[in-house]
């Protein structure tokens, strides 16, 4: 039979601990955000929704996007026991630089879209982390902004080819001048890829002010005091700003980007160049004998073409391909530190976050993306050490099983049809 007895005061006080209120809302907000999806949480309140979807959205039936991010949740880990790891090391070299973390910043377009701050927010994260930040060709900060807000740490610019060649190559000449040292040349984006939520939202660079807009403006009134009151929302590397993504996009991109375009950058850009894009195993072992120094695997986000490969499943196959010395990079899907972890393990050099560092920007600014570098941060460390690892350099394929869902069909010569 169990024993009770009248409660005793001083045991009660004893297990009464209350936390100390915390009146700034801001803190008080990303301090409740414990992953990445709980900043999406929080970003999709607090931004309007056409904002959002801009952001948060993929081309047509969002299949890359979908099938990307579950890629690295069917993933299963192999811990070593008994191998104690009671601090890990994440730091990485890339590209002839230290980076303190093994991802970085990627490039995004139109950032102050999301919030003011923009890229302004995302190179001071960053150089407060120790990691590389990429400005995009259509960022709206300056090359020059992005130095000064980065003064001394790593930038990357990203280039796109446009149809009037002088304006990549006065890009290429400016980041050059201000001290980037890597370009991310961009190869998978010859035309726009059908991106269904902007044109459902009726969204358009700048955003418009219409009925619907103004609905949905009314309980977020923190984003539109913010858009009216600070400088014009547009491109600070092009001079043509108004219209839908895609037709900024098929106006400015051109589809005949070849081999011939890689070499005239090749030769102005003085530092490191990677080639971001890259879809398959024959193209990436092209790109290693034409002499440039790295790959990004990456379907863009799941932003062009629907139904492209998986990044995260192509790079075995690719690290077996190209050999140890070549760099290879990933993005698209990643949302969580053991993403980043299950990368490395499996031949990955480096990896890039983009939505991941645009949640945190939209929920909460600087701030935000201080977030999402801590918790990404967190991920990677709790990771390696449940795994029995202390550095980076320790992971191996050995570590992680990818679960596929999405098998080949192997055809039979009964399958064909003979003609």
């Amino acid at each position: 039979m169990v024993q009770r007895q009248v409660p005793n005061p001083a045991e009660l006080l004893d297990l009464m601990k209350f936390k100390k209120p915390e009146f700034n809302g801001k803190k008080r907000r990303l301090d409740s955000a414990l992953t990445i999806d709980d900043l999406r949480t929080i970003a999709k309140r607090r931004t309007p929704k056409a904002a959002f979807d801009y952001t948060d959205g993929a081309a047509e039936g969002e299949l890359s996007l979908t099938r990307a991010r579950q890629a690295f949740q069917d993933v299963e880990f192999h811990p070593g026991i008994l191998r104690p790891a009671p601090s890990v090391d994440t730091s990485v070299d890339i590209l002839g630089g230290p980076s303190a973390l093994p991802f970085g910043i990627a490039p995004t377009g139109f950032t102050r879209l999301m919030q003011t701050e923009g890229e302004v927010a995302g190179a001071g994260a960053a150089a407060a982390a120790g990691i590389p930040f990429t400005l995009s060709t259509l960022g709206t900060t300056s090359i020059e902004g992005v130095k000064a807000a980065n003064p001394h740490g790593r930038n990357w610019f990203q280039l796109y080819v446009m149809r009037d060649r002088e304006i990549s190559y006065e890009l290429t000449r400016r980041a050059a001048a201000a001290g980037f040292d890597t370009l991310q040349f961009t190869v998978d984006t010859p035309v726009a890829g059908a991106r269904l939520r902007d044109k459902r939202n009726g969204f358009s660079i700048p955003p418009q002010l219409t009925l619907g807009t103004i609905i949905n403006a009314i309980p977020r009134p923190w984003w539109w005091y913010d858009f009216l009151t600070t400088p014009k929302l547009e491109f600070a590397s092009l001079s043509t700003t108004g219209g839908t993504v895609g037709e900024l996009l098929d106006a400015a991109m051109d589809p005949t980007i070849s081999y011939d375009d890689l070499a005239v950058i090749r030769d102005i850009w003085p530092g490191k160049i990677v080639i971001k894009g890259v879809q398959n195993v024959e193209d990436s072992m092209r790109l290693r004998d034409a002499g440039v120094d790295g790959i990004v695997l990456s379907n863009h986000g799941g932003r062009q073409l629907d139904r492209a490969p998986i990044p995260f499943h192509l790079l075995p196959e690719v690290r077996r391909a190209v050999g140890d010395d070549f760099t290879v990079m990933i993005d698209t899907g990643i949302m969580n530190g053991a993403d980043i972890v299950a990368a490395v393990a499996l031949g990955a050099d480096f990896t890039l976050i983009g939505r991941a560092y645009l949640y945190g920007l939209m929920a909460g600014g600087r701030a935000g993306v201080d977030r999402t570098i801590e918790i990404l941060r967190t991920e990677i460390e709790r990771t390696m050490r449940l795994l029995g690892v202390s550095s980076l350099e320790e992971l191996e394929p050995s570590h992680v099983t990818q679960l596929t869902r999405l098998v080949p069909v192997t055809r039979t010569v009964s399958d064909a049809v003979v003609r």
